[in-house]
């Protein structure tokens, strides 16, 4: 008998079968702490961050890998980083091609699928290091009333 290993990290103790896709992955979730933004759990991390886990969790009826529902939920960068990054087991065949994402004051490419960032309202992105100058300005702003 083969003996189950996860899928992800290659682990070989306190396995389960994933709900999505039937693979082998770590019954870690406990591991994750609340507000830590972590990537420490590979069930979490399949569950949450693939478009596998997400087509799963909508309910959708097809093949995640064709699945319109899916695609229309995303625009092409988060779509392409949910089908093709390293917490799939199979990865997306044919993902879309998109612009890069830069930040609106620097002008520095934002990896949106591992970057912190912040969107502002009028769809404009900031990478984290100009997020957190725009909050401290904002709570100077709010301060001063």
């Amino acid at each position: 008998m083969n003996t189950p290993i996860c899928g992800l990290c290659g682990k070989k103790s306190k396995l389960v079968k994933t709900d999505c896709c039937n693979n082998w992955i770590c019954n870690d979730e406990g591991k994750y702490v609340i507000f830590s933004y972590a990537r420490n759990s590979c069930s979490r991390n399949h569950r949450r961050f693939t478009l596998c886990g997400y087509h799963n969790t909508e309910d959708h009826k097809s093949n995640w890998k064709t699945c319109k529902k899916c695609a229309n939920s995303f625009d092409a960068e988060d779509y392409a980083w949910y089908g093709t990054n390293e917490y799939n087991f199979e990865k997306l065949p044919d993902p879309p091609k998109f612009d890069p994402t830069y930040c609106s004051l620097c002008g520095v490419i934002i990896n949106r699928g591992e970057d912190g960032y912040t969107r502002l309202p009028d769809g404009k992105f900031l990478c984290e290091s100009c997020g957190w100058k725009h909050m401290n300005e904002q709570i100077k702003d709010v301060e001063k009333i």
